[in-house]
């Protein structure tokens, strides 16, 4: 099969280049057959922040098919070395057209992405940092995906780990340090998600954890009525 048709052809790219850039030309969209990429917007005053991560089998890219003559919103950058097909819009929408398996496929495709986009708005909204940090960590590891997932996921800094959920290097260390000594994550280089690191997920403390509400000690006015727990950031 050759490498190139008419419309679409497979594209190789190195980890941190880039498939596209914001303000590029919105003309093809990108099918990923290999390899994980991420998608990031820059402010007025440079500072970046990660939107989403993508795997293989994910489109990126489809708001080329939006409008004609639009312009990239965000940047989309192999995590680690990429292989994807990249489709021109007009071949694009001829395919979505003449193949309705494939039309369903990518409407399939664009209502998954539209309810991960809701789930990253209530995860930002409501979660703490620190489950953010763990749904992130997840995602990568591809849990709730059909298939096994991967549990050493790609390279990955921690500041792009706080880019991701909202908050400080730091406070991703400090979280790190303690899903590793739960046994929820291991790392040395790279990082391995257990299965377990859903427990911080599914509850809203970890079972090994004794924590004691500050509103509990207090002996002051008010002592002795119900604790409100707040969140932590």
């Amino acid at each position: 099969m050759p490498d190139r048709l008419l419309g679409r052809r497979i594209v190789h790219l190195n980890a941190k280049q880039d498939f596209f850039s914001q303000g590029d030309p919105a003309d093809s969209i990108f099918y990923l057959q290999k390899g994980r990429a991420r998608l990031s917007v820059v402010s007025a005053n440079g500072k970046e922040a990660t939107i989403t991560i993508f795997s293989v089998g994910d489109f990126v890219g489809e708001e080329s098919l939006a409008s004609v003559g639009g312009v990239r919103l965000a940047t989309a950058t192999a995590i680690t070395a990429c292989t994807a097909l990249k489709i021109e819009r007009t071949e694009m929408i001829r395919v979505m057209h003449e193949q309705p398996t494939f039309s369903d496929l990518f409407l399939s495709f664009l209502l998954a992405r539209s309810m991960r986009i809701q789930a990253d708005l209530v995860d930002q909204l409501f979660n703490s940092s620190e489950k953010r940090l763990a749904r992130i960590l997840l995602l990568m590891a591809e849990f709730g995906k059909p298939g096994e997932p991967e549990p050493l996921i790609p390279e990955i800094t921690q500041e792009t780990l706080a880019e991701m959920i909202g908050t400080t290097r730091s406070r991703v260390s400090f979280f790190m340090n303690r899903f590793r000594k739960l046994g929820f994550i291991e790392y040395n280089g790279r990082i391995r998600v257990n299965k377990s690191l859903l427990n911080v997920i599914l509850h809203d403390q970890h079972p090994e954890e004794n924590v004691v509400s500050a509103a509990l000690l207090n002996t002051g006015p008010g002592a002795g009525k119900p604790a409100t727990r707040r969140r932590r950031r």
